[in-house]
């Protein structure tokens, strides 16, 4: 491997550090101890801290020491956001949430051998801390002119809401984390993402005037499209980590269908593969993009590393059975319930409903003459068989798990008929 500083620039993973000379020089002394944390403000973690995940993984791959911190306290709490107050979630929540995120981190990094990362919680530490010990050890290494100025806090003092006094002490319980974990893990690094930067110097400010020692940050960028809009927003909202939340097969889509543009910059940031093995993939999407070699290869990969093979294994195969390059009949149930809940669906009655009627039904046609000028053309599917009777009714063994039919118009246009069988 090249240098890792080198390594992460090259991917896309690196935007701003606090001294990137001094930082090199202790990294190639190493290791360094350095951590990342995540707050519980949800149950799940999300596309934006896969990110954080990937680097983390980078640098224990490269000889360092991860500690991974999940924020039970901090997430009582929340990050200020750049507009309105967060809502606050009661102990048991946010504890249910804590125990949902370290699982979900855990899957990411290697426990064990000499650089084996550490899970932490910094409610062992400001959980007891009492008022006066967190004025009197902590405040008193804050000024108000340097919190201020936070850029956030800023935006949210100008604006109509303004911000509270709990938000506005955030800063103070993620400096006060790291310079906790520097007392306890000789820790010197924290990575975040670029929109932390003030909340993550806060921490570099208290290690200083605390114990008079030098600590780094490093940042990742926000990730945009080639356009420059908001990356990482399906029609649901967020791109979950949690399987329950984004299924497996939207997740494996979601990569599956990133633009030319795009596929080769999401590959270096998002997966582990060599600059050789992207640079092919950059040459396959410049000669053949029709091929989607790339996306495949990119959906692939990060699914592999949320879901695990399995899970990638059992959407590949969907997706293949939707258009007809496996068996339908061989999905288990969840997965096909999956592949389907993004495409148009209409009712059907066994043995009342004929595929015209099943192709008015679920859209795919404007009206039973248009549906027979499909079916007679060739074009009507049928659960990937083509239909050649335009009066072919749905029967009981044309049901799929979950009592679905799949619909295709053409090669490409799908959608489901649906039986009730209550």
């Amino acid at each position: 491997m090249t240098d890792i500083l080198d390594e992460l620039r090259w991917r896309g993973l690196m935007a701003q550090s606090t001294d990137i000379g001094a930082l090199r020089a202790a990294l190639a002394e190493g290791p360094v101890t350095y951590y990342c944390g995540f707050d519980p403000t949800a149950p799940s973690l999300h596309h934006g801290h896969l990110v954080q995940l990937i680097v983390m993984r980078h640098l224990q791959q490269a000889g360092h020491h991860p500690l991974a911190l999940v924020g039970g306290a901090t997430g009582m709490i929340g990050d200020p956001r750049m507009s309105g107050e967060r809502q606050l979630n009661d102990k048991d929540t946010v504890a249910g949430w804590t125990d949902r995120l370290r699982g979900q981190i855990e899957r990411f990094l290697d426990f064990e051998g000499e650089n084996g990362a550490r899970m932490v919680n910094n409610l062992d530490w400001i959980g007891g801390l009492t008022t006066i010990d967190f004025l009197r050890d902590v405040g008193k290494h804050f000024r108000l002119g340097t919190m201020l100025a936070k850029d956030t806090v800023a935006r949210r003092l100008e604006s109509d809401e303004g911000i509270s006094f709990t938000e506005f002490s955030y800063q103070i319980l993620q400096g006060l984390d790291f310079l906790e974990l520097f007392r306890r893990y000789g820790c010197t690094l924290q990575t975040g993402g670029n929109d932390q930067w003030g909340n993550l110097t806060a921490g570099v400010d208290l290690v200083r005037k605390a114990e008079g020692a030098s600590a780094h940050v490093l940042t990742t960028p926000l990730v945009t499209k080639a356009d420059g809009t908001k990356f990482g927003k399906s029609e649901g909202g967020a791109i979950w980590l949690d399987a329950d939340m984004f299924s497996p097969y939207a997740f494996y889509q979601f990569w599956l269908n990133a633009d030319d543009a795009d596929v080769v910059r999401f590959l270096k940031i998002f997966t582990f593969r060599s600059r050789e093995e992207i640079e092919e993939l950059e040459r396959a999407v410049s000669e053949a993009p029709g091929a989607r070699e790339a996306q495949r290869a990119l959906a692939e990969d990060v699914t592999t590393l949320v879901h695990g093979p399995d899970a990638t294994e059992r959407v590949r195969r969907a997706s293949q059975a939707l258009f007809g390059r496996d068996d339908l009949r061989e999905l288990d149930p969840a997965t096909l319930r999956d592949a389907v809940a993004e495409l148009p669906q209409g009712p059907a009655e066994v043995g009342r409903s004929t595929v015209m009627d099943l192709l008015v039904a679920t859209g795919l046609e404007k009206g039973r003459n248009a549906a027979r000028r499909t079916i007679s053309s060739g074009g009507a599917y049928l659960n990937n068989e083509k239909v050649t009777d335009e009066e072919q009714l749905l029967r009981t063994e044309d049901l799929l798990a979950g009592g679905y039919a799949l619909l295709r118009k053409g090669r490409k246009n799908l959608a489901v008929a649906t039986v009730d069988e209550a």
